[in-house]
């Protein structure tokens, strides 16, 4: 939904809702009118007799964008994707401006021990171009018209299974789970060096899709490789990690980054992660506009490998912010439960 004039992710009008028969386990095709902008239809609708006399009608203009949505299984916020959503997601990225190429080696760190030095505020303090980083990129919701936008920004966290993606729940989740997402890690200008991923489950709070609960705005989505079932290698193998931290503590120094949803490269900022209250994180460094939504707060970082601690993703309040702040739903035991079930 739109959050103002520095809303982090912009999503249009109500969705239609894809049905388990539309994109079922097996993969189903997509109705007729699948689209990301389908083109709209003007319904002429005439109101009760005493205003038909009057001349008066009511014109209903149908069709809402990116009508891709399952209901999932809201007690559990838990959804499961066919596989004709994601691979038909990935085919209309290579359709468009983008390509799979082979990115560098995945920076490995040297086991120095302790901790790495803080990092140093930026100067100023303002998001800025950065280099890319492996296990963080942008988070794709594409249709059949040839718009390859991408809306979000996700990063690969560590888990038992090695295929872990975390982001907001509501670039994911908006009257919905989005049956269509492919993330990009490591995404730089059109070029997909670590390959394209699309979820084989999706995980937010039953509280989310209850009443959008600014505090449970987190989603995890397990992912696989697109187009490559016997590749055998995980996105955490691909791509390296962060590490996900639970109940840390509050005035850290910290890096927060997203990719804007008009480039092909992120933005980052260094600063500190405070605590706007006991379950929201704030950070003030202006600069991140649409698109920069899910992006990774990191405490910790490893100068060798640009990883480091999670402890948040732009979202919670107003959906991430505005020009000036960005907040996150603070990682407490609630988010930890969620991240269990995500991974069991």
């Amino acid at each position: 939904m739109e959050t103002g004039e520095y809303g982090r992710t912009a999503t249009e009008e109500p969705p239609r809702r894809m049905t388990e028969a539309e994109d079922g386990p097996g993969g189903g095709a997509p109705p007729a009118d699948a689209g990301r902008y389908p083109q709209r239809r003007v319904v002429l609708a005439l109101l009760a007799a005493g205003l038909l006399a009057g001349g008066a009608a009511l014109v209903l203009w149908a069709g809402a964008r990116d009508p891709y949505l399952a209901d999932g299984d809201p007690d559990t916020g838990t959804y499961r994707p066919g596989r004709h959503a994601g691979d038909a997601a990935a085919a209309a990225l290579l359709a468009g401006p983008y390509r799979e190429r082979p990115g560098p080696l995945v920076p490995v760190s040297a086991d120095r021990g302790g901790s790495p030095a803080p990092l140093p505020a930026s100067r100023p303090l303002q998001a800025a171009p950065a280099a890319p980083s492996p296990p963080v990129g942008a988070l794709f919701s594409p249709g059949d018209d040839g718009d390859p936008g991408h809306h979000c920004t996700a990063s690969v966290v560590h888990s038992p299974a090695g295929d872990l993606v975390v982001t907001a729940a509501h670039c994911v989740h908006d009257g919905g789970f989005r049956t269509r997402l492919v993330f990009v890690p490591g995404l730089r200008d059109g070029i997909a060096p670590y390959g394209l991923w699309v979820p084989t489950r999706i995980d937010v709070d039953p509280r989310w899709i209850a009443d959008r609960d600014p505090d449970r705005d987190l989603a995890f989505l397990r992912v696989r490789r697109a187009g490559r079932p016997a590749d055998g290698r995980t996105v955490e193998e691909v791509t390296g990690a962060e590490q996900i931290r639970f109940g840390a503590p509050v005035g850290r120094p910290a890096l927060l980054t997203g990719y804007p949803e008009d480039r092909d490269t992120p933005l980052a900022c260094r600063h500190t992660a405070d605590a706007e209250s006991g379950t929201q994180l704030r950070f003030d460094c202006p600069g991140f506009p649409n698109g920069t939504s899910g992006g990774p707060m990191l405490i910790d970082v490893d100068p060798a490998t640009g990883t480091g601690s999670l402890i948040g993703v732009i979202g919670g309040l107003d959906e991430g912010g505005d020009d000036a702040t960005s907040y996150s739903s603070r990682l407490g035991k609630d988010l930890a439960t969620l991240y269990r079930r995500a991974t069991s």
